[in-house]
């Protein structure tokens, strides 16, 4: 004879997947103790639920890398590589424009095309960079100095390539 609960006889319902849940937490933890361990398990599993594992910061930075890829014209490439070095190091100003991160490029570059202590630096790493990529010795170009004639990065063609992918992100954002 069998009761109406029995495994054997089939139920008139559809099951309840949050009552089958409960009876699979509780037939696993049967004669276990529960832990703290248990409980951030359990709780972390809907952690990044509708959401992307990747952090958001690093998907910002991304965005950003994206734009410069697409945006930025350089032959060799030594600028685009310093100025995505600059943005994955100025995690502040990518933090503060998460939901906008093309917001926080464009502020990197104000800051960069307005302060010439700033630019020339930034020229300079550019430089060292192309000289790596180049196995060559760079030109550095002193401030308020000419530049050496073969000098690809020259401190005021990377101030109007800024200029220029400036203009690319402010037309983005109005959009």
């Amino acid at each position: 004879m069998t009761s109406q609960n029995s495994p054997e006889e089939p139920r008139n319902s559809q099951p309840n997947p949050e009552e089958e849940e409960e009876q699979f937490q509780f037939d696993v933890f049967r004669g276990r103790k529960f832990t703290l361990a248990d409980a951030i398990a359990k709780e972390g599993g809907s952690f990044f639920k509708g959401d992307s594992p990747v952090p958001r910061l690093e998907r910002a930075k991304a965005t950003i890398h994206n734009f410069i890829d697409r945006n930025l014209s350089d032959i060799s490439g030594a600028l685009q590589a310093i100025l995505q070095r600059w943005v994955d190091e100025d995690t502040i100003r990518v933090a503060r424009n998460l939901e906008t991160p093309l917001q926080a490029l464009l502020e990197l570059l104000d800051s960069l095309t307005n302060n010439s202590e700033m630019l020339y630096e930034f020229v300079r790493q550019v430089d060292v960079k192309w000289g790596e990529m180049n196995d060559e010795r760079p030109h550095f170009q002193r401030p308020h100095q000419s530049p050496h004639p073969e000098d690809e990065y020259t401190h005021e063609s990377v101030r109007q390539q800024l200029l220029e992918l400036r203009r690319r992100v402010e037309a983005s954002l109005q959009n």
